[in-house]
């Protein structure tokens, strides 16, 4: 019986979890630091240092502890006075715990399952800490390639912002409506004393003029004009700029007008926050500066503009550099949960790889200590741009019934028809 168990023993040591591989965890382990060959105090091969109290090998370090897990009794074919080995150490399992018990080995010193996890998890983090961290290709190619459509699709110069209708900054909103001068006369003239051809040909475009004036004058949101240009002019860009993604452009239309609507009038703020002073409160447009007035003006409320300013100076002091304001701008662009987008896993994989380009590019290139706060804070001014949005589609809205100058670009854009 005894020779049939031993036999038995011999078998399962092979593929039993008591085996010697202990290597991978490296825990309880005191290594000596001196040069001299060390022998396992249990078996007489190599030792690798002190574990669990005492000089072992890796063998039986990870033979000790599996012994101490497991519930089962071992039994010693022979007599209990088996000599281990290292060529004899799988034969008797009983007399090789013996053995270890008697050296000095303690059990109490064997982490739990849960502590050598924890302890792996903490030596793989610390080499991810010590290895650089650096941008795969592909990410490298999703940069570029939004870099160069941001480079072809928005002036960073804005030279042509003086292009648009001025911006009239009178302080007043006319209310008080100005008549027209003579008005009513230039029916009696004509009538007595029929003018010559040249005569008629000012006399209207003079009439065309004064009515222009008028209407100008009669406005009560006096930068309205102006803005509607600048947002036209930049709804355009945006959706240039989005056409030149090969991710965008593989999603079907349905899908790429939906996340133009939702996305537009934050890809409007993150692109203006260039701009922001955030020392005067002034937005630098190369010939233009704006300020909060200007936007009063044009019709918009504080309970918009207050939050809107505030978001720019938390943006403003993260001092992004360009890359990774164009991958906020994607990351934008691609939120699967915008009203109206069908193939939502597709798009929320694009932001994925979007976002982990971004953590990845601050990883890579920041070299601040406190660098591991920028990708959360950076998430935390996109969740705030969601909150603004809905609030300045209800004020255009408002202020189209008010003043109907709002540009068509922009209502179907803010519509909430597909």
């Amino acid at each position: 019986m005894c020779l049939l168990q031993l036999r038995m023993n011999e078998e399962l040591e092979e593929l039993s979890p008591l085996g010697d591989s202990g290597h991978g965890d490296g825990s309880e382990d005191e290594t000596e630091e001196d040069d001299e060959p060390k022998i396992c105090q249990v078996c007489g091969d190599k030792s690798t240092g002190y574990h669990f109290n005492a000089m072992t090998c890796e063998g039986c370090k990870g033979f000790f502890r599996r012994a101490m897990k497991r519930p089962a009794q071992l039994c010693c074919p022979f007599q209990n006075a088996c000599v281990i080995t290292k060529s004899n150490r799988r034969q008797c399992q009983s007399c090789r715990l013996q053995k270890c018990l008697s050296i000095g080995m303690k059990s109490e010193l064997i982490m739990s399952d849960e502590a050598v996890e924890k302890r792996r998890m903490q030596i793989r983090r610390k080499r991810m800490q010590e290895e650089p961290v650096t941008l795969s290709p592909q990410q490298e190619t999703v940069i570029q390639e939004l870099l160069t459509a941001h480079h072809k699709t928005f002036d960073m110069t804005c030279a042509n912002f003086i292009q648009f209708r001025p911006l009239d900054r009178e302080q007043k909103s006319i209310s008080e409506h100005v008549l027209e001068p003579n008005g009513g006369r230039f029916f009696h003239a004509t009538m007595h004393n029929p003018p010559s051809e040249d005569a008629m040909q000012r006399n209207i475009l003079q009439s065309t003029e004064d009515k222009e004036r008028k209407r100008h004058k009669s406005a009560i949101f006096t930068t309205l004009p102006h803005f509607t240009d600048l947002t036209t002019h930049m709804i355009k860009n945006i959706i240039n700029f989005s056409k030149m993604l090969a991710m965008f452009k593989d999603l079907i239309i349905e899908d790429q007008i939906a996340l133009l609507k939702g996305a537009t009038f934050e890809i409007i703020l993150i692109h203006f926050n260039m701009f922001f002073n955030e020392v005067t409160g002034i937005w630098e447009c190369g010939p233009l500066q704006y300020c909060l007035d200007d936007a009063m003006r044009a019709g918009f409320q504080r309970h918009l503009l207050d939050p809107m300013k505030n978001f720019h100076y938390m943006l403003r002091k993260l001092h992004l550099c360009e890359e990774e304001y164009v991958l906020m701008e994607a990351i934008s662009l691609f939120s699967p949960d915008r009203p109206g987008v069908t193939h939502h896993s597709v798009i929320d994989r694009n932001q994925e790889t979007l976002a982990l380009t971004l953590k990845t590019y601050i990883e890579a290139k920041r070299s601040e200590p406190n660098k591991h706060l920028l990708y959360p804070k950076i998430m935390a001014c996109l969740t705030e741009m969601r909150s603004m949005n809905e609030e300045y589609t209800k004020q255009v809205l408002k202020i189209q019934d008010i003043q109907p100058d709002v540009s068509p670009l922009l209502l179907e854009i803010i519509s909430k028809d597909s």
